[in-house]
């Protein structure tokens, strides 16, 4: 067994070093012990998405103001780097090279839709950079470099198709976004009628940017199904739920949604029309915990009025920044592979939506989903389920075994 020495004249050189530091003005050595950890921020604050992502950036920089006013970590000040990437994936990719490469951050927390999602983390994997999506999303994501803290479908979708088919029939009808989110999502609703006795009678997909659904509401009125699913994302496809309550289908045929409530639909909408959509997420901003009252008290502080319209996208913007800043403390350090190490060991907080745990293999959240629809601008909570595993991810993901894999997963059908 070898064992390292330190020769006198290192020895001397590490002592001259050291009273180095001892001779700088204390200014100088408090400068050199805040030196700030650096957070990076990649959200759609504009644009198609800007409608949930406003409220995103609201909330992250709410988090990292919480973490400041409590010490920061590690005795060092967070730095929010945050960019407006007004829903543009271009603008995904050349941020995200920008925070890692220019502004040099310890982690990145973004992204919203999918697709922005497999943009930036390419980039982030290929430089180490740690990074966090905290969105509910179509699940599958398997990744040592990534933790995703939004719910899946076999937390939330497979409630809202359960419910449906014990309520209103066997018939679906399914519209969706035109990109990954809407595609793998329309797969688990397909699978999860399946598994239940039923299907789909059709699928349609529609871009981003289509605002008027009029032939689509008349293929639906014609296919005559038991009910309508809608993954329907962003401020463009929001008319599709006024323009059906305007056909008069709303009486006709019943809805149920992965994606409804996100946004500020329960404050900007009728409640003709929002009244009695179902929806099942890991966070609705009525829930009635300490914790939850204590972040809405916060961002309306410092946002006024911002509480009003919470989803889980900004519940799980917060948890994703404090499980983060909870995996540093463990840790002692910002280095990615001891953070990572930390976060795998089965981190837990009390969030907003409840209690939240990291799973070590999966690097996503066991919490507890809800089943709630819109009565007169609340939500009305029928259901509650703890402790929902990602088992969409959860089958063929072990990090822990295989942590060079980063790949995502779909279901079979």
């Amino acid at each position: 067994m070898k064992t390292k020495t330190v020769s006198r004249r290192n020895a001397l050189k590490l002592g001259a070093g050291a009273a180095g530091v001892l001779a700088m003005p204390f200014y100088a050595r408090n400068a050199l012990a805040e030196t700030p950890i650096k957070l990076g921020s990649l959200l759609d604050s504009t644009g198609t998405i800007g409608l949930e992502g406003s409220r995103m950036t609201q909330t992250t920089q709410y988090a990292v103001d919480v973490l400041n006013k409590a010490g920061g970590l590690l005795g060092r000040p967070i730095q929010l780097i945050s960019y407006d990437t007004q829903s543009s994936m271009q603008l995904y990719s050349q941020y995200a090279q920008q925070l890692v490469l220019q502004d040099k951050v310890d982690v990145v927390q973004g992204g919203i839709t999918s697709a922005s999602r497999e943009a930036i983390r390419p980039t982030l994997d290929r430089f180490k950079t740690l990074y966090f999506y905290n969105t509910q999303y179509e699940g599958g994501v398997c990744d040592h470099n990534v933790f995703c803290t939004g719910t899946t479908p076999s937390q939330t979708v497979s409630h809202v198709v359960d419910y449906a088919l014990k309520n209103w029939g066997k018939k679906c009808y399914i519209i969706a976004a035109d990109y990954n989110y809407g595609h793998i999502t329309a797969q688990w609703v397909q699978k999860y009628l399946k598994d239940g006795g039923a299907s789909a009678v059709a699928t349609d997909f529609f871009p981003l940017d289509v605002t008027n659904f009029a032939s689509a509401i008349s293929r639906i009125e014609q296919a005559n199904p038991d009910f309508v699913f809608s993954a329907l994302v962003g401020a463009n496809h929001s008319g599709f739920y006024r323009q059906w309550d305007a056909a008069g289908m709303k009486s006709k045929i019943p809805l149920g949604s992965s994606v409804f409530g996100l946004g500020d639909e329960l404050v900007s909408m009728d409640t003709s029309t929002t009244n009695g959509i179902v929806t099942s997420f890991g966070y609705y901003n009525d829930l009635d915990n300490p914790q939850n009252a204590a972040f809405l008290k916060g961002m309306d502080a410092k946002f006024p009025g911002s509480s009003k319209d919470l989803s889980e996208l900004d519940s799980a913007t917060y948890d994703g920044i404090m499980l983060w800043a909870e995996g540093v403390k463990k840790a002692g350090s910002v280095d990615r592979a001891k953070v990572i190490k930390a976060l795998e060991s089965g981190i837990s907080i009390d969030s907003p939506a409840g209690h939240v745990t990291l799973d070590p293999q999966l690097h996503a959240t066991i919490r507890t989903a809800y089943l709630a629809k819109p009565v007169d601008r609340k939500w009305d909570i029928m259901a509650t389920f703890p402790n929902q595993t990602p088992t969409d991810t959860g089958t063929q993901c072990d990090l822990i075994k295989n942590p060079r894999m980063a790949k995502q997963f779909t279901p079979s059908l």
